[in-house]
């Protein structure tokens, strides 16, 4: 891990700023991976190019599939050669070990490399197990920590094998197929700590043979990243349908050739979130051009939570328009964030500077993710001086002077992010690491400091992604 410190910009006036996002993570996830499963090649633009995206491309290229750039900013998916035809019987070529389709040395395992990606190390256990291959899979130290039990307890249930080099449930482990379908076509699953888990089946599902029932076995967390698996799903011609059975969410799938879609990746309105925030505290403005006004992001959700902390917001056809009430200005809230806990980090940071106590709950399964975020929001509110106190399912803030210290990041990006925040309202805030928002959402430190230095002026012409323009 790296151990430079980023001297935090601190916002001395309201920021004045066009930013535009880089494609979805979860939504360059999904597509990467579906496009692998199509019957055709798909060709997709606005993928996001961050460390998650090519960990999870080059994993798709070692099981033998092709992901290539075009020359004119597409990304062309060739399907994984051993996919079926015909539905009822899989052809399982070997995958390839040429450059385009990856390479691996040993003959008798395909190695993957996780890093921190929970795209990679959920979503494609299940399709490992169309291979011939034994595939083994681990990350960095930290996605070590990371539950996968749910997941990978259900596909042992289909019949995969799975051999664990440590701790069950958890990297490092290797997975072997074949699978079948379950005992009546009905297959339970833990998502209360993860919706990945409900995803990866979902994606996985239409390769049976025969119609596949997932069921949550109890809570579901973050049910809005399921709703976009299931769209992306549909928009390729599967039949998905959402119901209950005693009370419990299940998804009902019908076998299916998957279609090949040309598809343009929305912006991440997750990474949006700090960009808002900046505008929020200092009292400025922001836009964040091509918001999709229907969308399946859990990041859409800053519309309805930012106006509640006193916040302007409009869309129209040049983008999503942020007026913020600065910081001091605006009260708490006591908010649950079950079905969008990604965002907490960059709400704490805004309830940091609210005039009234606030209380974020439904977030407990985020104690699973790239670290445990909690615990982490806690430690370094503290660290500032803060009053923040870890609940059961979430955390209690409430408003104290802050001084300048030195903010950890746990290799985790939206801690980074946090810390950048909270950097605009506090002097002297530096942050470890601020590289591990390469995660997600590239450059992100040369965005911050060009928003900040935005002058005002008419907004220009829209830049490529990632980049930052003058205030209107």
């Amino acid at each position: 891990m790296s151990t430079d410190l980023w001297p935090a910009p601190l916002a001395t006036t309201p920021i004045d700023a066009v930013v535009v996002i880089p494609g979805s993570k979860s939504l360059t996830a999904r597509a990467l991976l579906l496009a692998s499963l199509a019957e055709a090649p798909s060709r997709l633009s606005g993928v996001l190019d961050s460390r998650d995206t090519r960990l999870f491309a080059q994993a798709l290229r070692m099981l033998g599939g092709a992901v290539n750039d075009d020359g004119a900013g597409n990304v062309i998916v060739e399907p994984l050669p051993y996919i079926a035809v015909s539905r009822n019987q899989r052809d399982f070529t070997e995958p390839g070990v040429s450059t385009e389709r990856g390479s691996h040395t040993d003959a008798a395992t395909i190695h993957i490399d996780c890093g921190l990606a929970g795209t990679v190390m959920r979503f494609l256990p299940p399709i490992a197990t169309l291979t011939t291959h034994k595939v083994h899979f681990d990350g960095d130290p930290a996605a070590r920590r990371r539950p996968l039990a749910p997941l990978l307890d259900a596909l042992e249930r289909l019949g995969a094998q799975i051999t664990y080099d440590g701790a069950p449930g958890f990297l490092p482990f290797t997975i072997c197929g074949p699978v079948e379908s379950p005992p009546g076509g009905v297959l339970e699953v833990d998502a209360a700590a993860s919706s990945q888990f409900v995803s990866a089946l979902l994606m996985f599902a239409p390769a049976f043979n025969e119609p596949l029932t997932l069921r949550a076995a109890g809570e579901v967390v973050s049910l809005p990243h399921i709703e976009m698996t299931v769209d992306a799903l549909q928009r390729r011609g599967v039949k998905v349908i959402q119901s209950r059975h005693e009370g419990r969410l299940q998804w009902s799938v019908t076998p299916a050739r998957i279609n090949a879609l040309h598809e343009h990746i929305e912006p991440d309105l997750s990474n949006a979130g700090p960009f808002l925030a900046a505008a929020h505290l200092s009292g400025g403005r922001v836009t964040i051009p091509a918001w999709p006004e229907h969308t399946t992001q859990a990041g859409d959700a800053w519309r309805r939570i930012l106006p509640r902390l006193g916040a302007t917001i409009t869309v129209d056809e040049a983008g999503l328009h942020l007026q913020g009430p600065g910081q001091g200005m605006y009260d708490g809230i006591d908010i649950d964030l079950s079905a969008v806990g990604e965002l907490t980090p960059t709400l704490a940071a805004l309830l940091l500077f609210a005039r009234t106590p606030s209380t974020i709950v439904g977030v407990a399964h985020l104690r699973g993710h790239e670290t445990d975020r909690l615990a982490a929001l806690v430690e370094q509110i503290r660290r500032l001086g803060g009053d923040a106190t870890e609940r059961p399912d979430g955390i209690r803030i409430i408003p104290r002077p802050l001084k300048g210290t030195r903010l950890a990041t746990y290799e985790d990006h939206r801690m980074a992010t946090f810390a950048a925040i909270v950097g605009l309202g506090v002097p002297d805030i530096e942050v470890e690491n601020i590289g591990t928002t390469s995660k997600t959402l590239p450059n992100f430190a040369h965005m911050w400091h060009t928003m900040l230095a935005a002058p005002t002026h008419e907004a220009a012409p829209t830049r490529h992604a990632g980049q930052v323009e003058g205030g209107r």
